[in-house]
């Protein structure tokens, strides 16, 4: 480098090259090495023929501050383009790069599109398979390949490291994120009720997107290949079995489910954005997946539901239960246990809030209730389980006294003769 040079030369001779001289070497430096220096690697722009080549790519999206019902979100975006026209697709991918989340994206993709392109590039997948062990690599290769046949494609990726290999799908994750930003400017906040809420906002960005080449895109829809008959899988299973505490383990995650299913050894299907348990070919139970990060190497989903009719034979054991704080099914009910297990002895306590638990399940009034409690954790105030009972339990509905009068035969003779 020029500042290299320069340094050397003051070092050797003090008094003859004063720091003014940076820019002529520099300019001398850079004409010397067009004329003698290095090749240089050369990029050829390229021709991409209607229905030729599709390609997916997953991108951070950190940096767009989204949060989700005033919780920082941070997740992937996956996004899938046709190298001809531009037309796309993109969803939300939380976890990290897999193959679930490959699969399910590029398979919304195709039938969104309603076709196929003759090949598909990704980018080297190494975020998807550096913490796989071999056996396990090999594996998510071979159900990759699997996957383009299924629908008549090509696999192919570009180098590793060579991010311009796959250059019109990179350019498109950045027009994507400009357009989410001033979506997001647009709408004066970042923050969204819930994650529905989100994916609304960027299918909706995505739709302007492509009404940008709605011709290109009709010539390049007419070339796609047919999809075939049906979907391929884009989940993984894995055997699971039920604990004596209602709760299963998959991936580092923890689960609750009803309490019948305890000691059965479930099928459970993991897709990239939920799973499922299967027991002998019925679908038991299903719910949103969670995956593991650096913040929670242990994530737990623990429905209070699921718990409830044990905690109401046993309410004491809610007092010491390690997966109490998981349970609550909002803020303000941790907040109202704080208070009642200060206010009152742990037997009286433990039966408080399970009773509080049942009146929200009874009577379907989860957040109202929360509303209640959060008021009343404001003046500093027990709850009364009788009053609220009185307040929120369902009132038996009023049958209003209906008199049926049937009319004579004669009626129907009148309006006969005056048709």
């Amino acid at each position: 480098m020029a500042v290299t040079v320069l340094e050397e030369l003051q070092r050797r001779h003090p008094e003859r090259f004063p720091a003014s001289v940076l820019r002529t070497l520099q300019r001398r430096m850079r004409a010397w090495r067009a004329g003698h220096g290095e090749e240089r690697e050369i990029f050829f722009a390229q021709e991409h023929p209607p229905g030729r080549l599709g390609l997916s790519d997953f991108t951070v999206a950190d940096e767009l501050g989204v949060s989700i019902a005033g919780v920082a979100f941070a997740h992937r975006l996956y996004q899938f383009s046709f190298a001809h026209s531009g037309w796309r697709h993109a969803r939300i991918v939380q976890g990290g790069e897999s193959f679930q989340a490959l699969s399910s994206g590029l398979q919304e993709a195709l039938w969104m599109a309603g076709g196929a392109p003759e090949e598909h590039r990704t980018d080297s997948l190494s975020a998807a398979f550096n913490n796989l062990a071999e056996h396990e690599r090999e594996v998510q290769t071979r159900r990759y390949r699997e996957l383009c046949e299924h629908y008549g494609m090509r696999a192919s990726r570009n180098n590793r490291g060579e991010s311009h290999e796959n250059g019109s799908i990179e350019a498109r994750q950045g027009s994507l994120k400009r357009a989410l930003e001033q979506g997001l400017l647009l709408r004066a906040t970042r923050d969204f009720e819930d994650l529905s809420a989100y994916e609304q906002f960027l299918a909706e960005t995505v739709r302007r997107l492509n009404a940008r080449c709605a011709r290109a895109w009709e010539v390049e829809r007419a070339r796609l290949r047919p999809l075939p008959a049906r979907r391929t899988v884009d989940f993984e299973e894995l055997d699971a079995r039920v604990s004596k505490f209602g709760t299963f383990s998959a991936k580092c995650a923890l689960y609750s489910v009803p309490s019948r299913l305890a000691g059965h050894l479930l099928k459970v299907r993991l897709y990239s954005a939920h799973l499922e348990a299967w027991l002998g070919g019925v679908k038991v139970f299903e719910c949103e997946r969670l995956y593991a990060s650096s913040h929670n190497r242990h994530p737990k989903r623990i429905d209070w539901r699921h718990m409830l009719p044990s905690l109401k034979r046993k309410p004491g054991a809610f007092a010491r239960w390690v997966l109490r704080e998981a349970m609550f099914p909002r803020s303000e009910y941790a907040q109202a246990w704080e208070r009642i297990r200060e206010r009152l002895d742990e037997r009286a306590a433990c039966r408080l809030m399970v009773d509080l638990l049942d009146l929200a399940d009874q009577a379907n009034v989860v957040v109202e209730l929360a509303a209640v409690l959060a008021q009343l954790h404001e003046q500093g105030e027990l709850p009364d389980i009788g009053r609220l009972r009185e307040r929120f339990a369902p009132r038996a509905p009023e049958m209003p006294s209906v008199t049926v009068v049937v009319p004579e035969a004669a009626v129907y003779d009148e309006l006969l003769e005056a048709a």
